[in-house]
């Protein structure tokens, strides 16, 4: 058991940093659509007047709800605009600290479910179940943005290879470090 922790610990501290690669440095970049600042400041403006009020929360724009909103929706533009009330740093301490408590808990579930079904497996049959399910589960949590709600693709393809890599970084620390060694015979 204090292996399975640890090795969750130490596959949580990869997946976190494989995150970290990808969105805290400029390679994030790719994934966005930069508006000038004139016009990000008067959507921030405008999102502050008129959803400000309201309070945080996902706000699909317009509101398909109603029949204008169904009629303005189909005619576009439309948004899904994730809006908080608050500002706060673009490096968020609390947000990384967060991240990283999230991808530990993450990676020891990937700890529990290899220990649970690959007892004396080689390291590439573990790989083999981490990569089978990171893709499934990937793809249709990042790429069923795209699908079902229009939403942009390059962004979301963006956060789906983030993903991915980061679930790979975490199971193959845990499959080469901290599962039990293979049993002979085993594939």
């Amino acid at each position: 058991m204090p292996r399975l922790l640890l090795g969750g610990v130490v596959g949580g501290l990869a997946m976190w940093f494989v995150g970290f690669i990808f969105w805290g440095t400029p390679l994030s970049y790719l994934a966005f659509t930069v508006a000038p600042d004139a016009q990000g400041l008067a959507v921030q403006a405008a999102l502050a007047e008129n959803l400000g009020p309201t309070g945080t929360g996902a706000y699909p724009i317009p509101w398909p709800g109603t029949n204008a909103g169904t009629s303005a929706y189909g005619n576009g533009p439309t948004a899904m605009v994730l809006f908080n009330n608050n500002g706060f740093p673009v490096v968020d301490s609390s947000a990384l600290i967060g991240g990283l408590v999230l991808a530990i808990l993450c990676a020891l579930v990937i700890a529990a479910a290899l220990r649970s079904f690959t007892q004396g497996a080689s390291f590439g049959t573990r790989m083999k179940l981490v990569a089978l399910f990171a893709v499934a589960i990937t793809v249709y949590v990042d790429l069923g943005q795209p699908i079902f709600n229009h939403a942009p693709w390059g962004y979301f393809l963006f956060a789906w290879v983030a993903d991915l890599v980061s679930f790979l970084a975490a199971g193959a620390v845990i499959s080469r470090w901290f599962m039990p060694r293979q049993l002979p015979g085993a594939d």
